[in-house]
């Protein structure tokens, strides 16, 4: 007995040890979310379910660290999916855009001061974790100058990655949740990109720590030859364009690259805007902004979102309140924002990001065939009123894959009123969503809610009834 027992003691310390091991590093992690819990923020209303934000580093050698938000569900309603929420540009800020304006918990109010309830907010449903990508996007930050004119989809895809697997550390209890990933506009590549980098990732470990379960997508940039004929077709058949510019969009612009145009294509392209005039490309049955932003410069910029309008009533100027809420001080303490303490104002997208974009896929469509062959939830939605990246270049988008269709087209309902349409496709949803521009959570957000709540459950869109 005496030999036995002092064999098994190395096994048993070790597994104490082991033990000890597991439990310190999960308080150091508790400890370490801890410290990113929200208090309050500034003229927040009282809420039921807590928030924490901060920062993850990503590459310890060049400095860079990406800025997030998780805006959780009610206690009790947890455990409850966690969904990763991306916006494009890109250079634009899922705090500014996704957060401060669509799905987010709250809205800025015109004083830039106070904050009011969304009553749509998506973390009714959800965890819902916002995301400043790539480093040097609203308060994400590098160390590296470079970073600045050398970002790309590549090294956006590792960065976000490198950011999951941190987060994930820091937030355990998150681990083994169905976890979606979605986003809008030139997310369209952000958001399958990252996918499939989770997808491989994954392949070849039991449990993992990334329980991925598919992806969403809005008013996507998703093929570049179908993104520009299908936008192209739409403002024709909305009147925005003579008969002359269509055809030269078409000659010129087809072939071209969506990030990278041609000189030829992006003529073109001006005389277009000559002819639209002063409307929001990105809703456009919607007033303009009487105000300045400082992030609508430049021309020919298809995928920035310029203008606003809040759910309600009109506000085309939610932009604008952002900037003044963002950039008081005590907004960012109470965030754990600008800790590196940077030199110039927090905006909403940036411009050197934007300008000096590098690697730009013209194509996401081998990432769908290959995400929706290993049996991954696939989504897409669409706001019907969008010129940038209209419907009708989402439909051409589709068609391009080949799928056979399921479930044809039909009007689903909200309310006794139709919300919009949907198509089923082996291994894809499409759902459109009537009234809504670029930003379907901004336009439409009792739809947007009813459309997220039935992509986690995996059900078709509602063909009657009174859905709420």
């Amino acid at each position: 007995m005496t030999g036995r027992s002092f064999a098994v003691a190395p096994v048993l310390l070790a597994v104490l040890v082991a033990s000890a091991w597991r439990a310190a590093a999960a308080a150091a992690a508790e400890s370490s979310s801890a410290a990113d819990l929200i208090d309050r923020l500034p003229g927040q209303p009282v809420v039921d379910f807590p928030m924490y934000s901060g920062y993850i580093t990503v590459d310890e050698l060049a400095g860079r660290a990406l800025f997030y938000w998780l805006q959780e569900v009610p206690p009790e309603a947890q455990p409850a999916p966690l969904v990763l929420w991306l916006n494009g540009g890109p250079g634009c800020s899922s705090v500014a855009y996704g957060a401060s304006e669509e799905l987010g918990a709250f809205r800025i109010r015109p004083d830039g001061a106070t904050l009011f309830l969304n009553e749509y907010r998506w973390n009714k449903a959800a965890n819902i974790l916002f995301l400043d990508s790539p480093a040097g996007v609203g308060f994400s930050y590098t160390n590296t100058t470079s970073d600045l004119y050398t970002a790309g989809d590549n090294k956006t895809a590792h960065d976000s990655y490198a950011f999951l697997v941190k987060w994930f550390e820091r937030f355990p209890q998150y681990k083994y949740r169905d976890f979606y990933i979605t986003g809008e506009s030139y997310a369209g590549h952000y958001v399958p990109e990252l996918s499939q980098l989770v997808y491989r990732n994954n392949i070849g470990i039991k449990k993992p720590i990334i329980n991925f379960k598919g992806f969403m997508v809005g008013n996507a940039v998703t093929n570049d030859h179908t993104d520009y004929k299908g936008m192209f077709e739409s403002w024709w058949n909305h009147g925005l364009i003579s008969d002359d510019t269509y055809q030269q969009l078409k000659t010129t612009c087809l072939n071209n690259s969506l990030m990278h145009p041609s000189t030829a294509c992006n003529n073109s392209q001006d005389v277009a805007a000559v002819e639209q005039g002063n409307i929001d490309m990105y809703s456009i049955y919607t007033p303009l902004c009487n105000q300045t932003s400082s992030s609508a410069s430049g021309k020919g910029r298809p995928i920035r979102r310029r203008h606003r309008w809040t759910m309600g009533s009109y506000d085309p100027c939610t932009e604008s309140h952002s900037l003044v809420y963002y950039n008081r001080p005590e907004v960012q303490r109470a965030l754990h924002a600008n800790v590196t303490g940077i030199n110039y104002p927090w905006v909403t997208c940036s411009d050197p990001i934007y300008d000096y974009w590098g690697d730009s896929p013209i194509t996401m469509l081998p990432i769908y065939k290959e995400l929706i062959a290993a049996g991954l939830r696939v989504w897409v939605l669409s706001g019907d009123t969008d010129a940038v990246i209209p419907l009708t270049s989402t439909r051409y988008s589709i068609d391009a894959l080949g799928l056979p269709t399921t479930t044809s087209w039909y009007p689903w309902y909200e309310n006794n009123q139709v919300g919009g349409w949907s198509q089923v496709y082996k291994g894809l949803t499409l759902v459109t969503v009537r009234g809504a521009g670029h930003e379907v959570p901004l336009h439409r957000p009792r739809q947007a809610l009813i459309l997220f709540r039935h992509f986690l459950q995996g059900k078709a869109m509602p063909q009657n009834g009174t859905v709420s």
